[in-house]
């Protein structure tokens, strides 16, 4: 049973604000949730091992486009970055935000998830709350990361009952102008009633509503129903465009007409590729778990085949139409427009566009890229193109044999572009009036 004291305790210390908020990991989610708790009022300790973002961070510099740095500079009198972990002592709420991503063969990998646990685990004491963001599969709060915290410490600590453990599934959506941290309405489910009093009572103070469900498990498949929802619909839409290209119909055409419909239909739209954190990955932890119960996820395995085709059926509509053009993709020059997953953004997690790039220089084609937000090609854990960003004149337009627009920023002109290229393969309908330009804009 819960130590009515030390939940009391920290209870009293949330409401009167003199709680200590330690958030680990601070990119795209645990960043703008540090931000909040300061601005709520809350001292915060920003957690992570990347020097170079913690010394951004204690200058008031932001590394994240969609951040202004002026947020962080007003969050500074309060707000602590540190690369020391020794300083968990201090936090009374702990809050990880760290990557979820998938293995070499599709599997979760939740290596940022428990090492970051058993780190926590050498300075829990009683009285803590332990709140986990990161995308993941049921169980993973109580089967995975209960054990390790109740194993550290002094030893002897119950989850429940000397400390608080909670799941609560990050709601992002980077450069969203309708919607941001604190306007989200937030899922929040605990490991016990007392866990869940203790974590929705912090959250309250930095979200518009909190949503409390019966346990950690049905907070965590929250989260995967949302992206898989977003992902099996992402694939229907990416299979229709492929049957209505052979059938002549612009499958862009058909959702703007479907959509008027006021009931019972919501558009989505096909692309290159899925990007970002969770709709490529989410489907595969679910996938993963069901083995456990000898549930075969057929729908979802469906919807992650279709999904993960789409990159190579761009590159074959890309060669198909160099051949038109009497050109062959050995030696082609391409310019990708966009490398990030998402327009107006400098993020490339999971970006189709790597993919789309990576093919090609193996298909041996010359391949170059525009993205006014990366200067420079990121490394990530996939890809390593050491690149910088080619200036969009109407010059360099020309001098490709194919432009392929993988991601519709909208400092994108369409009409500049289509004016002053030879060829066009857009996977994001940017080029709306393709018509007009005699055959040389191609959808894929």
């Amino acid at each position: 049973m819960a130590n009515p004291v030390e939940l009391t305790i920290l209870i009293e210390k949330i409401k009167a604000k003199t709680a200590v908020v330690g958030v680990i990991g601070l990119g795209y989610v645990g960043l703008p949730l540090a931000v909040e708790f300061c601005k709520a009022g809350f001292r915060c300790i920003g957690f992570d091992i990347d020097e170079k973002k913690v010394n951004l961070l204690k200058e008031g510099k932001s590394y994240i486009k969609h951040i202004d740095e002026a947020r962080i500079k007003t969050s500074l009198p309060l707000f602590t970055p540190t690369s020391d972990f020794s300083r968990l002592t201090e936090a009374d709420c702990i809050i990880i935000c760290v990557p979820t991503p998938l293995g070499r063969h599709h599997e979760p990998d939740l290596s940022y998830v428990l090492n970051t646990t058993r780190t926590i685990a050498q300075y829990i004491s009683k009285g803590k709350l332990v709140v986990l963001e990161s995308t993941t599969y049921p169980g993973t709060t109580d089967e995975e990361m209960k054990p390790i915290l109740e194993a550290g410490g002094s030893g002897g600590l119950r989850a429940g009952e000397d400390f608080y453990l909670a799941f609560s599934p990050e709601r992002e959506d980077p450069n969203n102008k309708d919607f941001s941290t604190s306007t989200i309405p937030k899922v929040v489910g605990g490991l016990t009633p007392q866990c869940l009093l203790a974590a929705q009572t912090l959250y309250d103070y930095i979200v518009v509503r909190t949503i409390p469900v019966s346990s950690t498990k049905v907070a965590e498949a929250t989260k995967l129903l949302e992206n898989i929802y977003r992902a099996v619909n992402i694939a229907l839409v990416n299979e229709l465009k492929v049957l209505f290209d052979k059938m002549g119909i612009d499958i862009w055409e058909v959702i703007e007409a479907a959509k008027t419909k006021p009931f019972g239909y919501q558009p989505f739209y096909p692309g290159p590729g899925l990007g970002g954190h969770c709709i490529p990955i989410d489907p595969f932890y679910l996938e993963w778990k069901a083995r456990e119960y000898e549930v075969s996820t057929k729908f979802i395995n469906l919807a992650g085949e279709v999904n993960t085709s789409m990159p190579q059926y761009v590159i074959q509509k890309t060669i198909d139409a160099l051949s038109e053009n009497g050109k062959s993709i050995k030696g082609a020059k391409v310019l990708i427009l966009g490398m990030s997953y998402k327009k107006d953004l400098d993020d490339t997690r999971e970006s189709p566009s790597l993919k789309l790039f990576d093919i090609l220089q193996k298909k041996g084609a010359v391949v170059d890229y525009n993205d006014p937000y990366l200067p420079e090609m990121p490394k990530t854990r996939k890809y390593s193109f050491k690149k910088t960003s080619v200036a969009l004149t109407a010059e360099n337009l020309s001098s490709y044999d194919c432009v392929l627009i993988s991601t519709d920023h909208s400092a994108y002109d369409p009409v500049f572009i289509a004016s002053n290229s030879r060829l066009v393969v857009d996977t994001r309908n940017l080029i709306k009036d393709s018509h007009k330009y005699k055959g040389k804009i191609i959808k894929a």
